[in-house]
């Protein structure tokens, strides 16, 4: 293995590689593909976002056949441009992307370079009828057609919310629980809420929920604050001392929400992925997270490219096919009562069928109709 630098990054890249020949949206030899993630800002072994994309890249490149994957760290989101370009100048045919701070820089690099298969992790490519990110969020160009080799990975965040909901109500013995989010503009974030709101009140119509968002923009303090996410669940907490349970919806700021229940013996709820080990912590009050199957979701794409069925755009990523769900309740299994497993295993066959809707779309958006503060 040897080490790459370009634009002042280090860059870990295969000793050897061969050139896929095959065009995009026909099956390739999957021993040919070359496959390279960059990451978020953080590191790899960041037990969230960045770690399980690599996972799920690291399992795809197993599955078709293909050598093991290299990555790119991004210290700073002006180091995600470069680390792509690094990928893409060493003929690289794979390409994830991790993260919504690395949606414009993905889309650039998928329009100038047809060629390579992009996967955009937690990205809903908004362009301009020319292809390029649209700033204004107008969204007026066709992703599908614009940019057909990139696929945007989202989830049905209101289906794992809405699980995540039953066990909160279940697992209240006030019947007062809480969601604290990290800003109302992110429609995943919503979502999440919104699902959670609903699963509650589908297991108990009295249940009581309280919701409040960190700030209305998608800033560190929405997101990467976990003293100011602590401290917003403690007033919630001082606001409403019979608050039983809650369930964070705002990345490491949420994480100050995990250890403030668990300061307040209350139980908690993580998201995302499953924060009873990514986040040991706080794993004697975290009952249960509601999860985004990362690695499941990173190899399934990268399998689609191999086999030739990739298709350009935003691609929502559901219950059907194991994308999301509620994470095992490890060491608080005792916790959840038989009617509250019957009724979440009812859900999501619910969910599958189509006869349980978890919130209900705002046309032409992808939010679900917000019902809550």
């Amino acid at each position: 293995m040897r080490r790459f630098t370009t634009a002042s990054l280090a860059l870990t890249i295969a000793a050897t590689g061969v050139l896929a020949g095959g065009a995009l949206a026909l099956a390739q030899d999957g021993a040919d593909l070359k496959i390279g993630l960059v990451t978020d800002v953080g590191t790899i072994d960041d037990r969230n976002f960045n770690q399980y994309s690599w996972e799920g890249a690291v399992a795809g490149a197993e599955a078709v056949g293909a050598a093991a994957p290299q990555y790119a760290i991004s210290q700073q989101s002006v180091d995600i441009g470069p680390n792509i370009q690094a990928f893409v100048d060493q003929d690289y045919d794979i390409i994830v992307t991790v993260g919504f701070a690395a949606g414009a820089d993905t889309i650039l690099a998928a329009k100038n370079n047809p060629e390579i298969s992009f996967i955009g992790v937690d990205q809903a490519p908004c362009i301009t009828e020319e292809g390029l990110p649209d700033d204004s969020f107008a969204c007026a160009g066709d992703p599908a057609t614009l940019l057909p080799n990139l696929q945007g990975l989202n989830w049905r965040e209101q289906q794992p919310g809405y699980l995540a909901g039953i066990v909160a109500a279940d697992a209240s013995e006030t019947g007062h629980i809480a969601a604290i989010g990290g800003t109302a503009v992110i429609p995943a974030v919503v979502n999440y809420i919104e699902g959670y709101a609903n699963g509650a009140k589908s297991f108990n119509p009295d249940v009581v929920v309280t919701v409040t968002y960190v700030s209305g923009a998608p800033d560190a303090a929405a997101f990467n604050d976990p003293a100011g996410g602590q401290a917003i669940a403690q007033q919630l907490l001082a606001q409403d001392p019979e608050i039983d349970v809650m369930f964070q919806v705002a990345g490491k700021t949420g994480n100050g929400v995990l250890q403030a229940a668990c300061d307040a013996g209350i139980w908690a709820i993580g998201v995302d992925v499953d924060q009873f080990l990514s986040t040991p912590e706080t794993a004697a009050c975290t009952l249960t997270s509601a999860e985004k199957k990362l690695s499941n979701s990173v190899k399934s794409a990268i399998e689609r490219v191999a086999a030739g069925d990739d298709q350009g755009g935003t691609l929502f990523l559901d219950i059907s096919t194991d994308d999301v769900g509620i994470s095992p309740f490890h060491d608080h299994e005792g916790v959840v009562s038989d009617e509250a497993l019957a009724a979440v295993a009812a859900a999501t066959a619910g969910m599958i069928d189509g006869s349980v809707v978890p919130c209900e779309a705002q046309e032409g958006t992808g939010f679900c109709v917000q019902t809550l503060p």
